[in-house]
């Protein structure tokens, strides 16, 4: 009871600091979103999927400290893709430094803006998605976020763009606490690619809603950081119809604490979603990927791949669940969290599951931890290899797999060449 209470009361607390939106066609869904949000109270750490990442600084009133990291000459992340850029800074729209935001394929309006009529086809999805992803599992932040966020991209695709949406999210602000929650609507047979790159403020709450009608593709690509001490929640909940294709990959460096939830469901038959993150960690760092797939559906696949590199302390957590319905026959579903420890600090803590009711899949998971391969780098030193230059070689080879899911193959070489010029210019 007193626990109950305490959960309680940090949850009003936090929304004393806020300014809760009112009116516009998403107020009934905040309504609701505030209603299940003091039902459940904000998360805390004896919860069963927090009890690996403290959730205090993400749930404390105001947002912790975080200092501008300066990237000096670093290149920008997607700098050399033609891409429509639409620019967030702090969680405030930048209308100067974003593109005009027509283009063929597709409509893009702003929560902001359109939030002030009665009527939006994003309606029909806001807090939607992310109400179905409640169950089994309480996720309070993104219920806090669809309660209380006032901005983002509405985004309906009816063809197929001729280049991906940018999102940049910049960190200005030391004492910055952002909130965005983006609703995105594939039309049947549409496709889109969506990049997304920055530290975004000194704490982050980011919901995205997903809808992946019939045949329709949605390919996903995002790169966090690389701010040292910047914080950041973000939750991804998809809704995947017949012959539809859903896939994520993360890449994460930097950063006291990040913790991206994924919850898909694949409710059409033959859909395909693949979720992959990379994440390279250095001393106060800790990165939770929690995953939850669900196949409603026959002949779907799915596929989960995460792979983190860790030294110093830095802490790598992973948890993922296949559940597979009844009735879902011919699934496959696939797997692996893995991290390359590169020190006896470091610590990777995973909670693979696999839930099945249906006696015609295929499921599979695996979790392993382990070191640098010490024959694998004498082959190389022995050939002439620098020691650092080698160890970078061999994490490369090691995030590989999930890079792999990338299914661009420039921007896929943009991210290995992005890992590899960091490696080089720290060390591994």
């Amino acid at each position: 009871m007193a626990l109950a209470h305490a959960k309680q009361q940090a949850l009003e607390d936090r929304l004393s600091a806020l300014d809760l939106p009112q009116g516009g066609w998403a107020q009934s869904a905040r309504v609701d979103a505030l209603a299940r949000l003091r039902a459940m109270g904000l998360p805390g750490k004896r919860d069963e999927y927090w009890r690996y990442t403290d959730p205090a600084s993400l749930t404390q009133a105001e947002a912790p400290r975080a200092a501008i990291f300066d990237a000096g000459d670093e290149a920008e992340v997607f700098g050399g893709i033609d891409r429509l850029k639409l620019v967030f800074v702090d969680g405030v729209f930048d209308a100067a430094a974003s593109d005009d935001l027509a283009l063929a394929g597709i409509e893009i309006d702003r929560l902001a803006t359109t939030d002030r009529t009665d009527i939006h086809w994003a309606q029909a999805l806001y807090g939607v998605l992310e109400t179905r992803g409640q169950t089994p599992v309480a996720r309070p932040l993104a219920a806090l976020n669809t309660a209380t966020a006032t901005d983002g991209v509405l985004i309906r695709v009816t063809g197929k763009p001729a280049k991906p949406v940018s999102l940049i999210y910049l960190h200005a602000d030391e004492t910055s606490d952002a909130t965005l929650h983006h609703c995105i609507k594939v039309e049947a047979g549409a496709e889109i690619t969506l990049l997304e790159n920055g530290p975004a403020a000194a704490r982050f709450n980011q919901v995205m809603e997903v809808e992946v009608a019939d045949g329709a593709r949605f390919h996903h690509i995002r790169s966090q950081g690389r701010d040292h001490e910047r914080r950041a929640v973000t939750h991804i909940f998809a809704r995947l119809g017949a012959e539809s294709a859903f896939k994520s990959f993360t890449l994460t460096a930097n950063g006291v604490l990040t913790r991206n939830e994924a919850v898909l469901e694949l409710t059409g038959d033959d859909a395909m979603a693949h979720v992959a993150g990379a994440a390279v960690g250095d001393g106060q760092f800790l990165h939770d990927d929690t995953v939850f797939v669900t196949h409603a559906a026959e002949r779907c696949e799915s596929r989960q791949v995460f792979k983190k590199v860790l030294k110093n302390g830095a802490v790598g957590v992973f948890q993922g669940k296949i559940l597979v319905k009844a009735g879902a026959q011919k699934t496959d579903g696939y797997q692996i969290s893995q991290s390359l420890l590169l020190d006896e600090d470091s610590q990777f803590l995973a909670k693979p599951e696999l839930e099945i009711y249906a006696d015609d899949v295929k499921c599979s998971h695996g979790s392993t931890s382990g070191a640098i391969d010490e024959t694998a780098l004498y082959y190389l030193r022995s050939r002439g290899v620098p020691l650092k230059a080698a160890q970078s070689l061999l994490v490369l080879a090691f995030l590989a797999e999930a890079i792999a899911e990338i299914e661009d193959d420039g921007i896929a070489e943009d991210i290995r060449a992005r890992l590899e010029g960091w490696l080089a210019r720290h060390g591994q």
